[in-house]
């Protein structure tokens, strides 16, 4: 398999640090240990990919420090990580790529084999999508569907989907057939821990002190 685009999903608002229509927050561009979080994912996400892309709404020029290409949703398509993975199939398509995964822009600790062990998936079972997911102790399994590994071939479909207002990532996957990739805790950190809270901030913080 060939080496994907990684694309960033930094589209979603933060709503819970003060985040709105009119003001939004870039989760990403909070300061942890002295970096932005989104110095930490691209440390943990560049290496494993053949390009990065960042999926961001509103003024790119935010954005300029990272030297990325950014790529918005479809005009008035605000429609949740789906409508970012749609632009980043359609840039995927246009500049020759089968392939891309997806990583959110807030979680500074996304395994560092995110990648290879979604492409060995991939071959593994032949499917289309394939997601992550961690262990869980009430259930088998903790998805991770922001995590993912997706074929270009799905843009159409998914472009209808949302036209017909599907916004889940499961809902219009798993009538796919995707498969998942499971990747183990470090220590007691979740690999896909991200930052929603004030005192998620702090806890990263924490984890990042060691």
């Amino acid at each position: 398999m060939k080496s994907p685009l990684g694309v960033i999903l930094a589209g979603g608002q933060a709503t819970r640090l003060g985040g709105s229509d009119a003001n939004l927050v870039d989760k990403g561009l909070m300061q942890l240990g002295g970096r932005v979080i989104l110095d930490h994912v691209l440390a943990r996400f560049e290496p494993q990919v053949a390009q990065l892309v960042l999926n961001a709404n509103g003024d790119a020029s935010r954005f300029k420090a990272f030297n990325l290409p950014v790529i918005a949703d479809a005009p008035g398509d605000l429609a949740g990580p789906l409508a970012g993975i749609l632009a980043g199939l359609d840039y995927a398509a246009v500049h020759g790529f089968d392939h891309i995964v997806t990583a959110a822009a807030d979680t500074p600790f996304l395994p560092p084999d995110l990648v290879p062990q979604l492409q060995l998936q991939a071959e593994i079972t032949g499917a289309p999508v394939v997601l992550s997911a961690t262990p869980c102790p009430t259930r088998k399994q903790q998805r991770q569907p922001t995590f993912g590994l997706w074929s270009v071939d799905l843009r159409d479909d998914l472009r209808a989907a949302l036209s017909d207002g599907l916004r889940k990532i499961v809902a219009f996957t798993q009538p796919r057939g995707n498969a998942y990739a499971e990747f183990a805790l470090t220590g007691d950190v979740n690999p896909f821990f991200n930052v929603n809270t004030p005192e998620d901030l702090a806890q990263a913080h924490e984890i990042l002190k060691g």
